[in-house]
């Protein structure tokens, strides 16, 4: 998934003399009520608040006038509680892991903050030692590297330089995203992360985020559709969820570096002459987009009747599904820069369509966190962002109920072929079942790929939500262990949801780990249920039984 993403709202300034605060957020704050019409305070006054607390804190949260914030996101609790996430750059360079959040009290007193990272930025020189063609060679280099074997075409790297305090003491750092297309002209994608003063390389992460009417889809059925009539036709687009759409890439592939598109795949919309959509069937195209729309819907109400999102950014907008990706795309994936979800047709030997309804939950959750926590997809942080993707996407498929396709802890059943060699893509209740994933927390886990040290907290959710033990649900076995021999009980998957999803965009950050995970949850578990409630322990108990303490 494309990490080219702009956020230039409520930006403000620290000075020697303290914040200022820019006129538009002034006129915004000027021009809103000061409280929704439940009595809720509104976004605006809650950052004008949180802009307040900058000041007073600004010492104890590390800011120095080389410093400017802006906010990236705003939850209000129901109780008045606010929470206000920010951005950092120090001298206009942006902050890896300069995210932090403040929390504030129902009458806007400061309370506390999450930081991604402590330590005071303060670089001798933002003058870099190695040269921004230089490191675009060597993130070139890397991609390479990352796809031996394949003759990659159209190859482009574009240096960026940023503050990395990711990675022990703050440095001057390139961030250089090197793209290009494989030899089927599918995208491939890296994030290199270089040292400015020694040519080193710090970190490096793939770019593009993995999981790999009515309307008779693939694999759910017949699904209900919302739709848009136009003249005498229907168009695959629901204006009851944002109007968000599906469209056909007709097998072609999109050609962007670095968030600039010379050419995409389109995504031509759907249209039907009696609005009844598919045949079921691979051989008629619109079988597919059936899928990708259900998906998008069943997503879009989970998040809306469950965690009260209004739509993947929060913002009521709908996004879009291109189906018919590629050829043979064994791939889907979520993109920041068009805000769509893009499906390929699979090989047909090792995946089908991976159009499969926890497949999009998946991805559509990437896009959350992208605008949430902002999960570094790497390391423990890489890991912790594909599980949530995983755990939530989990919840997606419990909740839409489907007989066709009914609620389980596996991921990506549906769209596995024989030539996989296992009945799905990764197993929460023992996540090694699939050769790779982790069952367990060690100090080794950040070195995994993030598909597999995810295991680790999907091992949690399924030990939080059913327990350890052996056990059937909905006709599928399972059998989870606990790394200290411990019996756990679990307190069901709505609550694991809730728990989950008000960690990541409430305490979590870009560098979250797995042990400020635990904690995050343990937070998002006093906020819901109470200091030592059942539910508390039990997230307590949970993370133990992986290893994490």
């Amino acid at each position: 998934m494309s990490r080219i993403r702009q956020h230039v709202r409520g930006t403000r300034r620290l000075t020697t003399a303290g914040v200022a605060v820019t006129s538009a957020t002034l006129l915004a704050v000027a021009l809103s009520p000061a409280a929704q019409a439940d009595g809720r305070p509104t976004r605006a006054t809650a950052v004008a608040n949180a802009a307040s607390a900058l000041v007073a804190q600004a010492a104890s949260l590390g800011l120095t006038a080389a410093e400017d914030t802006s906010v990236r996101d705003v939850v209000v609790d129901r109780n008045g509680t606010q929470h206000v996430r920010y951005d950092r750059t120090y001298h206009q360079l942006p902050v890896l892991g300069g995210d932090f959040v403040v929390h504030l009290a129902p009458n806007g007193a400061y309370r506390s903050a999450d930081r991604a990272t402590r330590s005071r930025i303060a670089l001798s020189s933002i003058v870099p030692k190695v040269s921004g063609p230089k490191a675009a060679d060597l993130a070139v280099n890397a991609l390479r590297a990352a796809n031996l074997g394949d003759a990659l075409k159209n190859l482009k790297a574009k240096p960026e330089l940023v503050v990395d305090a990711l990675h022990g003491a703050p440095k001057l750092a390139w961030r250089t995203n090197a793209v290009g297309q494989d030899s089927l002209g599918n995208p491939v994608a890296r994030t290199v992360l270089t040292d400015a003063r020694t040519g080193a390389q710090i970190d490096a992460w793939d770019s593009i985020e993995t999981a790999t009417g009515d309307g008779k889809s693939l694999y759910s059925g017949t699904v209900p559709l919302e739709t848009t009539q136009s003249g005498s036709s229907y168009q695959l687009k629901d204006p009851t969820r944002g109007n968000t759409f599906t469209g056909d890439a007709e097998n072609k592939t999109d050609l962007c570096f670095f968030g600039i598109c010379f050419s995409r795949a389109p995504a031509t919309l759907f249209t039907d002459a009696d609005n009844h959509w598919g045949t079921g069937a691979t051989s008629d195209r619109s079988s597919a987009a059936v899928d990708a729309q259900y998906g998008t819907n069943e997503t879009w109400d989970y998040y809306k009747n469950v965690q009260g999102r209004n739509g993947i950014a929060g913002d009521g907008k709908g996004s879009y599904n291109r189906v018919h990706y590629g050829s043979n795309y064994n791939n889907a994936f979520w993109d920041d820069s068009c805000f769509c979800m893009t499906y390929g047709d699979g090989d047909g030997t090792t995946f089908g369509p991976l159009v499969a309804l926890d497949v999009a939950g998946h991805e559509m959750s990437h896009g959350v966190t992208s605008k949430t926590a902002a999960l570094t997809y790497s390391g423990e942080s890489g890991g912790l962002n594909e599980a949530t993707s995983d755990i939530l996407g989990t919840m997606v498929e419990w909740y839409a109920n489907n007989p066709s396709d009914p609620g389980d802890y596996l991921i990506g059943e549906k769209i596995v072929k024989s030539g996989f060699g296992k009945p799905a893509l990764r197993f929460m209740d023992k996540p090694s079942k699939d050769g790779n994933s982790a069952d367990y927390w060690s100090s080794s886990v950040g070195n995994l790929d993030v598909h597999y040290s995810s295991g680790v907290a999907n091992h949690f959710a399924y030990l939080l939500a059913e327990g350890s033990g052996a056990k059937t649900i909905n006709g599928v076995s399972y059998d989870s262990p606990t790394y200290n021999g411990s019996a756990v009980t679990g307190i069901g998957r709505d609550k694991v949801g809730k728990i989950w999803y008000r960690a990541l965009t409430v305490y979590m950050t870009s560098s979250t780990n797995y042990k400020a995970a635990r904690t995050a949850t343990l937070n998002a578990a006093k906020d819901l249920y109470g200091a030592g409630s059942t539910e508390y322990n039990a997230v307590a108990a949970a993370w133990s039984a992986v290893n994490v303490t």
